[in-house]
């Protein structure tokens, strides 16, 4: 597997090698211990999948306690998928960075405790799943509104987003409780 850092310290793209021929392909999507020898450790504890029409944008989602690392790929169709670095002690504090998963090209992005993440749906639908190293605590949970103007993530579609109550309702980066560096 090829693995590459990103502007985010923590934050790794990886494209797992795909052996492909004219029944179809097969790749390893987890093995702990190739994990483990880039950084990632897991435990994980949870599994998660969603599918989600064009123009849905899920996001910005952390929690301040029990915080969770996150394995994200797309099975199917295509995502725009965003880690916002809320780490208040961090030097890329409040950065963010934004990458396009889908099933054709089959990458994934580890997004280690402390960043918020979304994602944004490119194609008709997509299928995303993801490996959790924290079950979900939803009084921990948070929402950085998507659009906020300190943060600026630079969304790919002028289309007004399909979005949740939560999302439509979330925190400015302002007044964000973060993430804290020594979790519970």
């Amino acid at each position: 597997m090829n693995v590459q850092e990103t502007s985010l310290p923590g934050v790794l793209l990886i494209e797992p090698r795909v052996f492909g021929d004219a029944r179809g392909f097969f790749l390893e999507t987890y093995s702990s211990q190739r994990y483990a020898d880039i950084g990632i450790t897991g435990p994980f504890v949870q599994d998660n999948w969603s599918r989600s029409c064009r123009g849905t944008l899920r996001g910005l989602h952390f929690q301040i306690k029990q915080a969770q690392g996150k394995l994200v790929q797309v099975m199917q169709g295509a995502i725009f998928d965003v880690a916002v670095d809320v780490r208040r002690d961090s030097p890329t504090f409040g950065k963010w960075l934004g990458i396009e998963l889908s099933g054709e090209n089959k990458r994934q992005l580890w997004i280690p405790p402390g960043f918020a993440h979304g994602f944004f749906v490119l194609s008709e639908t997509a299928d995303f799943v993801y490996k959790c190293t924290n079950s979900y605590a939803p009084e921990h949970e948070r929402t950085l509104l998507w659009n906020d103007s300190t943060i600026g993530v630079k969304w790919p579609s002028d289309i007004k987003p399909i979005l949740s109550e939560k999302d439509q309702n979330g925190t400015t980066f302002e007044l964000l409780e973060t993430y804290e560096t020594s979790p519970t």
